[in-house]
Formats: C-alpha cells, sequence, structure tokens
C-alpha cells in the first residue's frame, strides 16, 4: 500500500513534462506579486495566507524570494527561522490531491511545517479574521455559491452569491489592519455594475488603501481559460487612504497568448515591479502611456469603475487619403490593365486553338 507522499511522487512524475514549462510561467508571474507585495513588515511579524491556495505556488515564491533577499536575516536568528519553519506560511483549500501537493511542495523548498489544512474559506470553517499581514491569492472565478454556505459576515458587506466578489471581501476580512493583498480577480470585478460590485469597490477605496490596478490580457491563462483578469492591490487600513490609484495596462508576461504559451521576448513584468515601486514618478504621465495615476474623485465620479479603458486615453492619428479624383484615376487605371490583359489572354487561347 503506497503512502501519501508516494502518491504525490507518482502525480508528480507523470505530470513533470507538462509541469516544467508551468512552472516556469508560474515562476514569472509569482516574482511579480512577490516582489510587489512582501515589503512593509519585519520577517518576525509577516504572516501570510493563501486562502485558495491549490499547490501552494504563491507561497512558495514568498518563501523562495524571502531566502534570495533575507536569508541572513532568517537563517542566522533561531527566533526568526522557527517564525519562517512554522509559523509564517498558511494556506486553505478544498482539494485534497492539492492539498497533498501543496505540502509536499512546500517542504521540498525548504519550509518544514507550513500551515496547509483542508478548508472552506468562504463559510463558518474558516474563523479567521484580522490575522494576517498579507495575502496573495488567485481565487476561483465565476463560482456561485448559496447564501446558507457563505459566512454570514461576508454577506454584511455585499450581499452576493458570485465567488470572486466573496473572496475579495474575505481578504479584507482576514487582514491585520497595516495588512496588503495582491489578488487575481476576472474584468467584472472591476466595472460590474450591481449593487454587490459596486459595494465591493466602494468599500477598497473609501474605507481602505486601493493602492493599484494591473489590468491583464485576456491570454495569460489559456490553455485553461481565456478570460480577461486583473490585479488588485490594496492595504487594509479600516479608516480609507486612498488618494489616488496606479493603473498600469499589461500588454505582455513573457508568453504568447494563444494556448501554446511559448516563451517571448515581450515582457512587461519587470517594468510593472520598477513603475510600482516608484509610484510618486507615476503622478503626471500622461493617460495615453501604459500606466498612469487616476485621482480618487474621477474613480468615484465614474461610479467607482476601476476599468482601465475607463481613464485610459487613445491617441487617434489623423490619416491622410488622396483626393478622390485621384483614387477614381487610379482605378479607371486598374481597369484598363485588366481589360487590357483579358484581351492578351483572349488572343493566346484563340491562338492555341488554331
Amino acid at each position: 500500500m503506497t503512502t501519501a507522499h508516494e502518491n504525490v511522487h507518482q502525480r508528480w512524475a507523470v505530470s513533470a513534462p507538462f509541469s516544467a514549462a508551468q512552472k516556469q510561467r508560474k515562476a514569472r508571474k509569482s516574482s511579480g506579486f512577490r516582489a510587489i507585495s512582501t515589503c512593509g513588515h519585519c520577517i518576525k511579524d509577516r504572516v501570510l495566507i493563501d486562502p485558495a491556495c491549490g499547490t501552494s505556488g504563491f507561497l512558495v515564491a514568498v518563501g523562495e524570494y524571502e531566502k534570495e533577499h533575507h536569508k541572513e536575516e532568517i537563517f542566522f536568528d533561531r527566533a526568526k527561522k522557527d517564525h519562517y519553519m512554522n509559523h509564517m506560511f498558511h494556506g486553505y483549500d478544498m482539494d485534497r490531491t492539492m492539498l497533498r501537493i501543496g505540502a509536499m511542495n512546500m517542504m521540498t523548498h525548504g519550509i518544514d511545517n507550513p500551515y496547509i489544512e483542508y478548508r472552506d474559506s468562504l463559510s463558518d470553517q474558516n474563523p479567521d479574521r484580522n490575522k494576517y499581514t498579507l495575502i496573495l491569492a488567485n481565487p476561483p472565478f465565476k463560482g456561485s455559491l448559496d447564501y446558507d454556505i457563505v459566512s454570514t459576515d461576508l454577506l454584511q458587506l455585499c450581499k452576493t452569491k458570485k465567488t470572486e466578489l466573496l473572496f475579495v471581501d474575505l481578504f479584507i476580512q482576514m487582514l491585520k489592519v497595516g495588512g496588503r493583498c495582491a489578488c487575481i480577480v476576472p474584468d467584472g470585478v472591476l466595472f460590474g455594475s450591481s449593487k454587490a460590485h459596486q459595494a465591493i469597490r466602494r468599500e477598497l477605496i473609501e474605507n481602505q488603501r486601493l493602492e493599484a490596478v494591473i489590468s491583464m490580457p485576456s491570454g495569460v491563462f489559456k490553455p485553461y481559460a481565456g478570460v480577461s483578469t486583473g490585479i488588485l492591490i490594496f492595504t487594509k487600513t479600516n479608516h480609507g487612504g486612498t488618494d489616488s490609484v496606479w493603473f498600469y495596462d499589461m500588454k505582455a508576461d513573457g508568453f504568447s497568448l494563444d494556448d501554446k504559451r511559448t516563451p517571448t521576448e515581450e515582457n512587461d513584468i519587470p517594468d510593472i515591479i520598477e513603475r510600482f515601486k516608484h509610484r510618486d514618478q507615476e503622478m503626471n504621465r500622461e493617460r495615453t502611456e501604459q500606466s498612469f495615476m487616476v485621482p480618487k474623485q474621477e474613480i468615484v465620479d465614474n461610479g467607482y469603475d476601476l476599468s482601465i479603458n475607463k481613464y485610459k486615453k487613445v491617441e487617434y492619428k489623423p490619416v491622410e487619403y488622396p483626393p478622390t479624383s485621384e483614387i477614381l484615376a487610379s482605378i479607371r487605371s486598374l481597369e484598363t490593365e485588366i481589360t487590357n490583359d483579358l484581351n492578351d489572354l483572349e488572343k493566346m487561347l484563340a491562338d492555341a486553338g488554331n
């Protein structure tokens, strides 16, 4: 009888050729998430979670980032090392196979005792509130739940059955004041007109500090889904603080946007990271640029719409056409050439028949 570890190893062995390319893609995306979001707390105070962790890709990425940039701080201090190994990383999911793979994934990357648990994050099974300093998540899209299985406090802000809205609400609830979140959401969250959509956006802008909205092209999740998505980055304050929101129109992530997702040279992620770190220098950028700042009041006046297309200006370059008389003369010239060619062809066929 095989053990759980052996089962996981067998699954990995079967999927190894497929997962190599997946890991490369996830590494690039996760590097952007971790670089943007893993700042502002000492190692010993940082507690992070992915409430829909799957194979723990985001958690692994943060662990690798910390080892790469804070190795001596973590491993040369007994208390910080203990926190890193045993108390820093948390993940919930409802797929037991994913949980086993996720736990194994964390351990093979040097994190001895991650807290990876079976839990329905949106239900009363999840009592975690005001607990975490960092949330990185790519929650399920387009799901729908019955009200009676959703935690009642989540329905107070926006009464909805849509999982993408409930998860954003959950992230706000789970963060400590001062904690930060970077989460991927479908575009509908950014511009949906329902009361629930507007309520969650109003909450982020009026009561929390929304920092950035990064629009991603629709092919980044192919071949699994072609839905357009965006990244929301915010800090929990419970007292507002949104002055301006930084928007970025990501056009490439280092891979083709078709089903093959082959590596390409075009990659906006390094530019996103650099510009996010220096958002104070983005204030005077034109709306025709790839990134720019939008003041809070303008967003409020537009019904809390967070779609980049609402604020982005498109430059229309005038196209000059020749005069109509010149176009007609060109058409007549072409007709003459065609007629002459047809006459020549008829003559050739007639000569060949004789």
